[in-house]
């Protein structure tokens, strides 16, 4: 029994801020509404050119009643109904987790508020790009909307 466990403990943390495996299909955990909620993420992902570079750093989006947050140890998203309410807001949420993850494998910047930064700045690039490919002006509204609001947070760092 103890080396049973002690395999799944080496394995675990042999996978610790490692990136998903390259070219996996991106898991979806949750209830139907938020399956449906989280493609329609998806979709302006993949309209903005970022589905590979999600997928190859985050392996499941999962529905939690908690907080929402990366769960580096396991390169998944934990989200709840709330942050996939509104697509471009989840997608541009999506896109920054799966950067702090891949700046978190390449062991960059060791401290923690660059990360959060790098990561937020990669969100407002991927906004602004999805504004730029979308054809869609609710889209395109939702898109600098966002980007106001988060330049205007960036002022705090």
């Amino acid at each position: 029994m103890r080396d049973g466990l002690r395999g799944c403990v080496n394995d675990a943390l042999k996978e610790r801020n490692e990136p998903a495996e390259r070219g996996h299909r991106l898991k979806i955990e949750g209830s139907s509404d938020f399956k449906e909620k989280v493609r329609q993420a998806l979709k302006l992902v993949r309209a903005a050119g970022y589905y590979d570079f999600l997928r190859n750093h985050i392996r499941c989006i999962k529905e939690i009643n908690g907080l929402t947050q990366l769960r580096v140890s396991e390169a998944t998203i934990w989200a709840n109904k709330y942050a996939v309410e509104n697509p471009v807001d989840a997608a541009g949420r999506f896109i920054q987790e799966a950067y702090y993850m891949k700046i978190r494998s390449e062991g960059k910047y060791p401290h923690e508020g660059i990360i959060e930064l790098k990561s937020f700045e990669k969100r407002i690039e991927f906004l602004k790009k999805l504004m730029e490919k979308s054809r869609k002006q609710e889209v395109k509204s939702d898109c600098e909307r966002l980007i106001k609001m988060w330049n205007e947070s960036l002022l705090i760092y």
